[in-house]
């Protein structure tokens, strides 16, 4: 009976340990828009499409176009900690596995910002 139980528990430990993130779903990043230039005093344009992107564990999934833009990653203490171009045509981008903690993804396409919060 004690060997049934060990068996037993080693396999639910085994699967808890396998299965601890496979299949995650990715989560929308919820992107607000600005300017780069603060003093340029007028209402956010509606015609530039605001990009949808969502987040799986380190990978950055671009459901728009974001050709070009700068991605950076901003820590809490507003240091730039990770930026790159997103190149043309990606449909995806993996983050680099240093990053962790709580950061603020900005994606800057000519004078537009747009900006979320992150955890990674």
């Amino acid at each position: 009976m004690k060997r049934n139980s060990f068996i037993l528990l080693a396999v639910v430990a085994m699967l808890s340990f396998f299965n601890a993130r496979v299949n995650a779903d990715p989560v929308e990043v919820q992107l607000e828009v600005g300017y780069i230039d603060p003093t340029y005093d007028q209402e956010v344009p509606h015609r530039n499409p605001v990009p949808e992107v969502s987040i799986d564990g380190y990978t950055l999934i671009f459901s728009t176009p974001c050709d070009g833009c700068l991605l950076r990653i901003v820590n809490e203490d507003g240091g730039v900690e990770y930026s790159t171009i997103i190149p043309t045509g990606a449909t995806t981008l993996v983050l680099p596995s240093y990053l962790s903690g709580d950061y603020e993804l900005q994606i800057i396409s000519g004078s537009y910002i747009f900006y979320g919060d992150i955890t990674l």
